[in-house]
C-alpha cells in the first residue's frame, strides 16, 4: 500500500484518500485492483456505481480524515479514519 505521505505529491492534484477494491493477507497483494480517489473536500453521500460493499482497504493522507457510513445517504454507523 502507498504510505499516507505519498498521497500528497509535490506536483499534481492533492489526494486525501484512496480506497481499493482488492486486498489480501499477503502484503505484496494489498491495495490492489481498482482504486477510488477521494479529493479534499469531497462529500459523497452515495458510493459511485459499482463501489458499494466493494472497498477492502484504504489509505488516508496525512492531515486528512475520511468518514464512512454503514448505509447509503450518510446513515447508519459511521467511522472516521486518518493517517
Amino acid at each position: 500500500c502507498p504510505t499516507p505521505a505519498s498521497l500528497r505529491p509535490a506536483e499534481g492534484p492533492v489526494v486525501c484518500a484512496q480506497l481499493y477494491a482488492d486486498s489480501s493477507v499477503y502484503y505484496e497483494r494489498c491495495c490492489a485492483g481498482d482504486a477510488l480517489v477521494v479529493s479534499p473536500g469531497d462529500d459523497v453521500p452515495y458510493m459511485p456505481q459499482g463501489w458499494g460493499d466493494r472497498v477492502s482497504s484504504l489509505v488516508v493522507a496525512t492531515r486528512c480524515q475520511l468518514t464512512v457510513w454503514s448505509r447509503p445517504g450518510k446513515k447508519g454507523n459511521s467511522r472516521s479514519f486518518s493517517a
